[in-house]
């Protein structure tokens, strides 16, 4: 599986530039006016991992694949998005195709950089993008009960589920996201969610664009963002949009003497995948051999059969044991011989809850 992140703001805020950053290639046109985006960009970027780059020089296999992260740069959104304004329906179209979304927030004063609004207000220009991904869901399920209320005439089934569709309407329409509905889980909301994906059903992580001097302390507008961010339970990141531009083309020893120079531990890059990951409760197992050393990606919680169907579904379908080898015991006994040797190599079954950073073999019958 791939993670794939939707980079959304306003006009102008930055959002091409990260994407341009986070991507390390000039993709998208980057520039002083609105709408220099008219068509989202994609770019899939591998995840950076040391891991995987520790056990490749232990196994030197022919062929070494990371985790990917599938990045859409999708053009800004503005005041009436949800009714077409703005090229909306089309750029509304491009969010829905997102795991997460990544909303860059413009927190830096510069008289040269043009604001669609006129002025910096980070809080505004949130509540702008979040009411207009809601008022798009609100016309979404609208036009969803309306077929539902003519199915419903001929379908007990269908018709037992509309009292619950319209309490998600009227939670929209309260000017609340999905993903806050109280029945949200319910195994009917599941089903209608995946039938119609709904825009506010994705988690949010906010990206305050700053200027170089706020990466060494936070300015208001960060502040600002973090705490709207913290009560709504969501994770916030900090870049510099030029910063992070400056960083293209320099080697990692170039990038991390650069960082250091402003006092930053990691790049937005790491930064933006590190939050993903905690956001989506996402996790990576790994296997080595001597044709391949590779990193997949699975959801936290997920058991051995389910983590086996992401290399390929035999593997779930036929699933008979995992061999299981903690990171830390692989590097430290020099690989699997010395694991096996010393009993850290261990035979788990179907109710083994893969943990990040397991190094796995299965074995399976099909």
């Amino acid at each position: 599986m791939s993670l794939s992140i939707g980079i959304l703001g306003l006009p102008n805020v930055g959002e091409s530039t990260i994407f341009n950053a986070l991507t390390r290639a000039q993709n998208a046109e980057s520039a002083n006016y609105p709408f220099c985006t008219i068509e989202a960009n994609k770019a899939v970027v591998p995840v950076p991992d040391p891991r995987i780059d520790k056990l490749s020089s232990m196994a030197n296999p022919k062929k070494v694949t990371f985790a990917t992260v599938d990045f859409v740069d999708i053009a800004g959104l503005v005041k009436g998005a949800s009714r077409g304004e703005g090229l909306g329906n089309k750029f509304l179209g491009n969010v829905r195709e997102t795991d997460a979304l990544l909303h860059v927030i413009r927190c830096f004063e510069d008289p040269n950089v043009v604001h669609v609004d006129g002025s910096v207000d980070p809080i505004r220009d949130i509540e702008v993008i979040e009411t207009e991904l809601i008022l798009a869901d609100f016309q979404t399920l609208e036009n969803r009960i309306e077929k539902l209320k003519k199915q419903a005439r001929a379908d007990k089934a269908v018709a037992a589920t509309l009292p619950e569709v319209e309490k998600l309407l009227a939670h929209l329409g309260k000017g609340n996201p999905v993903i806050s509905f109280p029945n949200h889980d319910s195994e009917l909301m599941r089903g209608l969610l995946k039938e119609s994906p709904l825009l506010t059903d994705k988690k949010l992580i906010y990206c305050a664009n700053v200027d170089e001097d706020a990466m060494v302390e936070d300015n208001a507008q960060v502040k600002l963002v973090r705490d709207y961010a913290d009560s709504n339970g969501a994770d916030t990141v900090k870049i510099c949009a030029k910063m992070e531009e400056d960083l293209i083309g320099m080697s990692d020893e170039e990038a991390e003497e650069f960082l250091k120079e402003y006092g930053v531990a990691e790049s937005g890059l790491h930064q933006v995948i590190h939050k993903s990951y905690h956001t989506l409760g996402l996790a990576s197992y790994l296997t080595v051999g001597p044709k391949e050393v590779r990193a997949w990606t699975i959801h936290q919680g997920w058991k051995a059969p389910q983590a086996a169907g992401v290399i390929h579904t035999d593997f779930e379908r036929g699933f008979i044991r995992a061999q299981v080898m903690a990171y830390n015991d692989f590097v430290t006994c020099g690989g699997e011989a010395a694991c096996k040797e010393k009993g850290l190599m261990r035979t788990e079954g179907k109710d083994y809850t893969v943990q990040d950073g397991d190094i796995i073999e299965f074995l399976f019958n099909v």
